[in-house]
């Protein structure tokens, strides 16, 4: 998987990734990425892909992205914490979710 650079925007943070683990986000990874997300209570977090963007604290909202393998996932952070925050998503997106 390739991993980009965290950067800076107007309002906060955003990073690309790339799913790397064969199932994609399934149920496990998914409450697994929500899980880290909600530890940024002062962050609004968002995921998007294809154009389709979500809040990263919920699991509905993760699993409904039907994120498989090799699809890129835009991760964006609002707020304290901001870049923090996508770099915690980036390095478990980029583990794998301990499946590969």
């Amino acid at each position: 998987m390739v991993a980009m650079n965290v950067e800076q925007t107007h309002s906060g943070h955003r990073a690309r990734v790339q799913i790397r683990n064969s199932l994609g986000l399934h149920l496990r990874p998914a409450s697994q990425l929500v899980k880290v997300a909600g530890q940024f209570d002062g962050c609004e977090i968002f995921l998007s892909k294809d154009g389709q963007t979500i809040n990263a604290k919920s699991v509905m909202g993760v699993i409904m992205l039907a994120a498989e393998q090799g699809s890129e996932l835009i991760i964006e952070a609002r707020g304290e914490q901001s870049e923090e925050a996508v770099n915690a998503l980036v390095r478990i997106i980029e583990s794998g979710f301990g499946e590969t």
